[in-house]
């Protein structure tokens, strides 16, 4: 067997029948994968195929004879204030929101661990530097930080608005990989690592990391929370422009337009994205239940 097929298989194995095998095993995460799923689905292929166009301003697919109109078969969550259907609009947010979350969570993730590990690791004088930025980072209100930063930058790219949102949300994962590795370094395998002479970078990808993979991915998965919250309060808020579609334009307009949270028979546009919100953080957090056995080297040797 060549080394490529060798590869390929073991890749397989590992990271497709093995996750398989937990996620079916657990029905929290299954219900959840598939929501999350979903979601993904919605956002890569839904806005191709739903007539609503990409961008909030015009022009819109607007009928001005279905303003306002409830749920019904052609129309399966209603219409907004301008005749166009609130579905479509579900369905086009869904692209940013999912962009700007897993790019927060993503960005957080990354600084937390590279933070984290170094002055854990390294210690000394560096990690006195980094643990009093992250001390500093950590007074800072996140939402007053946000909205100055958003006011300043007045950017509506998804990605820069999930860098804007990891800004200070590292800084408790970074504290959080700094006490485990102080644990960990005094370890026998860590400790005999250094007795072998291997290099910081072998033993902390290779003897630390596996052992906190699932609290990362934990920590991952609730960053990715966070920063749904986080995007869909800013818009909602109108502190970023309205150029790309997003479940917090929707409530915004739906308050500040519609008048939704004054009058039952508008109640169905507040609801919408509300419950769009609900749906992933829900997928999210039910798959969050697998994430413990996909990342234990341990558990995974068990299943396989």
């Amino acid at each position: 067997m060549s080394y490529t097929r060798q590869a390929i298989r073991y890749f397989v194995h590992d990271w497709v029948i093995v996750p398989g095998k937990i996620i079916l095993r657990n029905k929290k995460a299954l219900v959840g994968f598939i929501i999350v799923l979903g979601y993904i689905v919605m956002a890569a292929i839904g806005p191709e195929v739903t007539p609503y166009p990409q961008t909030y301003k015009y022009p819109r697919y607007i009928k001005p004879t279905l303003l306002k109109w409830p749920p019904s078969l052609e129309h399966p969550l209603g219409t907004d204030y301008f005749g166009a259907d609130i579905w479509d609009e579900i369905v086009w947010g869904s692209r940013t929101v999912l962009i700007i979350a897993f790019t927060a969570g993503i960005i957080t993730t990354l600084i937390g661990i590279s933070v984290g590990m170094i002055a854990g690791f390294v210690g000394g004088r560096l990690d006195a530097v980094l643990m009093g930025i992250t001390d500093i980072l950590m007074t800072i209100p996140g939402l007053p930080l946000l909205i100055v930063l958003a006011t300043i930058i007045r950017t509506s790219s998804p990605f820069v608005i999930g860098l804007m949102l990891s800004i200070n949300a590292w800084t408790g994962l970074a504290r959080s990989i700094r006490s485990a590795v102080l644990a960990l370094k005094h370890t026998e395998f860590v400790e005999a690592a250094q007795a072998l002479g291997l290099s910081m970078w072998h033993i902390v990808f290779r003897e630390i990391m596996p052992n906190l993979m699932s609290f990362i991915a934990v920590n991952f998965i609730f960053a990715t929370i966070g920063a749904i919250y986080g995007s869909v309060g800013l818009y909602f808020l109108g502190i970023l422009p309205f150029t790309a579609f997003n479940w917090g334009i929707m409530l915004n307009m739906a308050y500040s337009q519609a008048g939704a949270h004054q009058s039952l028979a508008t109640i169905h546009y507040i609801l919408a994205p509300i419950g769009a919100i609900v749906g992933l953080q829900l997928g999210l957090l039910l798959f969050s239940y697998a994430v413990d056995e996909l990342f234990n080297p341990r558990i995974r040797t068990e299943i396989s």
